[in-house]
């Protein structure tokens, strides 16, 4: 996939993005990186352990989670995007709903622009995109970070899901978005039950077929592992953050071999070889 200066090897390589929140909330490492320096040593850091996209996020988006205003998310992310472009080997990916911050984001240096929005919040992200040639993420959520997670599931997650990456998909086109622009998240842990988010994961290549458009999966320390897993197991010695990296690691392979094209990571090396090895699997000759 061409982006605005550089490339994606989507065909022949699961592309590896290294998510790099910067903010004090993010449910899973918020506060650990939310000053310069910290930020961009682990940017280098996720670079250095193998992946091929920085993913960078300046608003959180855990269940809960109160928006920040443009201006905010522009202060929390610039300096970083700024500090790394033309020093980062990898794109850089701006995670955000705004198309301001997208803007600001692509002209600092970021080439991926990734909407968990899926353009409900800000239809003209897909103007900017199309304005730039960024890479455009269109994921799929219910209602917003406050709320998604106090609605009921849907009774037919696919049929919402499928509907849900149509109307994106149908939007971005209609702001000058082109289809090779374009990559689709199902959006595991927004609005969905558990047990949904494990319907999507062996499934995934369901959505593949409906669209023959890239796919990435984001299922990285999620809650739903955590519930999964308190299910699963009864041993009374539990390490939370042992049982997430390896519940992560368990739908990133099947996530791989169910045709997705990219994998967005907190654990950055230890995906890259559990990607690597899935995709080794995938393609080994059958008797």
């Amino acid at each position: 996939m061409k982006l605005i200066r550089s490339t994606i090897d989507l065909e022949s390589r699961v592309q590896v993005m290294g998510a790099l929140n910067v903010t004090p909330d993010s449910f899973s490492d918020g506060g650990k990186y939310d000053d310069l320096e910290s930020a961009v040593a682990r940017a280098f850091e996720i670079e250095a352990e193998g992946a091929d996209i920085l993913d960078i996020g300046g608003e959180s988006t855990r269940p809960g989670a109160k928006p920040v205003s443009a201006e905010e998310e522009l202060n929390r992310v610039m300096p970083v995007i700024e500090a790394l472009s033309g020093r980062l080997r990898i794109p850089i990916s701006i995670d955000t709903t705004k198309s301001e911050v997208a803007r600001e984001s692509l002209r600092a240096g970021a080439e991926i622009i990734n909407d968990i929005s899926g353009l409900r919040f800000d239809p003209a992200v897909a103007e900017i995109a199309a304005e730039t040639g960024a890479a455009l993420v269109l994921m799929h959520s219910r209602g917003a970070p406050e709320t998604m997670h106090q609605m009921p599931p849907v009774d037919d997650v696919f049929a919402e899901v499928i509907g849900g990456l149509r109307w994106s998909i149908e939007q971005a086109l209609r702001r000058g978005a082109r289809h090779a622009q374009i990559i689709l998240d199902p959006g595991i842990g927004f609005g969905k039950s558990p047990e949904q988010n494990l319907r999507l994961i062996n499934d995934l290549d369901r959505i593949v077929a409906e669209f023959g458009l890239p796919v990435l999966l984001g299922t990285s320390r999620k809650s739903f592992i955590k519930r999964t897993l308190d299910q699963a197991l009864l041993s009374s010695a539990r390490d939370d953050q042992r049982e997430r990296l390896a519940g992560t690691a368990a739908t990133v392979t099947i996530g791989v071999l169910r045709g997705a094209r990219v994998v967005r990571v907190h654990d950055v090396s230890e995906m890259v070889a559990v990607t690597r090895m899935a995709e080794a699997v995938s393609a080994a000759n059958r008797p």
